[in-house]
């Protein structure tokens, strides 16, 4: 017999890297939005794992993909390529600008390949000198050592060496400081459609249709990391679809696997041939289980009437926070779009939403922070109304605590 011992948050501490604080509640099951810690206290999930169980926990589609395809062929290497992974790009291709596609297993792995790839592009097509990125202060793009420092916030950054270099940070929803910045020499400018980590900011349209201007202006690629907004989190199966801009290269990850690991770069055929055979690559890249479990996803997530729900589920949110609001004066604003939506602290509570989504855990709701003044919400895309309720209700006990 294996040797028994007690799993517990101390365990953690015992056997664990120190790089996360975990709460004390360890979650061991998940029915739609609801979850069952160890003492099979219930949670109504808000979080959705940061936006990335887009159906809920065990949705039935998903664990059929999953049974399905664990019952037939579970990995291969990428000398060989596989049937889930080809009806999943099929159907990315078919919905979206891209003519290819590229797997890995995260949102950090596939920015990093849309960086590297746009590196390449440049000093193939035009000369060694077009190197720069230009990126956001406050942005967020994963935490390998190029997306950290891609990413505008220092502190994820810093104590680890000298950074790669030629990266420049402009201000979000500022046009003038990209232009300060932007030259012939830049290669790319890869942004957000939505700054999740940096504070809940929607981007302007002027903004969004500037930095494509001004990338066609100086012939550089424009890259859009939606790794959290993709996948219908905002209303539609990708954010640009709604800005009427086209990117060259977009990135998409979390809500695409439902739960399960996997990350998607889409790109055009012209620019996706510098990434030629051996210059790039992932080991699970392209998995068989989450191709096949990403691409009931998309099924799903594709399909209008979920799509159309979502803004219905956000403004019942909106109303809710809002109503909790006139009562407890907490919130300055009600900020974002579609089911991404910051609720931002006033004055009196600056630096206290940690607090909050303590206290929001401690009265069975699941929320996040974005930063130390947002309290971020990101649930199931299909969340019923009736947990909505329910959850809005618990997370006001929490707020009542706090004042």
């Amino acid at each position: 017999m294996p040797e028994q011992f007690p799993v517990t948050r101390a365990l953690f501490d015992d056997v664990m890297v120190p790089n996360y604080a975990p709460s004390a509640v360890i979650p061991v099951s998940g029915k739609g939005s609801r979850v069952w810690d160890q003492q099979n206290k219930e949670y109504v999930d808000f979080a959705g794992g940061i936006a990335v169980s887009s159906l809920g926990h065990c949705h039935p589609k998903l664990v059929n993909a999953l049974k399905e395809q664990g019952n037939k062929i579970w990995h291969v290497s990428n000398i060989m390529t596989n049937e889930p992974a080809l009806r999943l790009a099929k159907k990315l291709v078919d919905n979206t600008f891209a003519e290819k596609v590229y797997f890995a297993n995260s949102g950090a792995e596939v920015n990093e390949a849309a960086l590297k790839l746009a590196r390449r592009w440049a000093l193939n097509e035009h000369n060694v000198e077009k190197t720069q990125i230009i990126a956001f202060k406050q942005g967020f793009h994963g935490r390998t050592f190029f997306t950290v420092t891609v990413g505008g916030q220092a502190s994820y950054s810093t104590g680890f060496g000298p950074r790669p270099a030629d990266i420049d940070h402009a201000e979000y929803n500022n046009l003038d400081s990209v232009k300060a910045l932007i030259s012939d020499k830049t290669c790319a400018i890869m942004v957000e459609l939505l700054q999740g980590e940096g504070g809940v900011i929607s981007p302007t349209p002027e903004f969004i249709q500037g930095l494509r201007d001004l990338c066609d202006e100086h012939k550089a690629l424009l890259i859009f990391d939606e790794v959290q907004t993709g996948v219908g989190r905002l209303g539609s199966l990708y954010a640009y679809m709604e800005l009427g801009v086209t990117p060259d290269i977009l990135t998409s990850a979390k809500g695409l696997g439902g739960g399960f690991p996997i990350g998607a770069m889409l790109t055009t055929t012209n620019i996706a041939k510098h990434l030629a055979v051996g210059t790039h690559g992932s080991t699970y890249g392209g998995n068989p289980l989450a191709c096949a479990i990403a691409g009931a996803v998309i099924d799903m997530i594709a399909d209008k009437d979920i799509l159309a729900d979502v803004n219905t589920k956000a403004q019942q949110y909106i109303d809710g926070l809002n109503a909790i609001n006139v009562k407890y004066k907490v919130f300055e604003e009600i900020r974002g779009k579609g089911l991404l939506i910051g609720a931002v602290l006033n004055e009196e509570y600056q630096g206290r939403a940690n607090d909050f989504s303590i206290a929001a855990m401690t009265e069975g709701v699941m929320v996040l922070v974005a930063g130390i003044n947002v309290i971020r919400f990101t649930p199931s895309l299909i969340i019923p109304e009736e947990d909505i309720a329910e959850g809005l209700m618990r997370f006001e006990k929490a707020v009542a605590k706090l004042v």
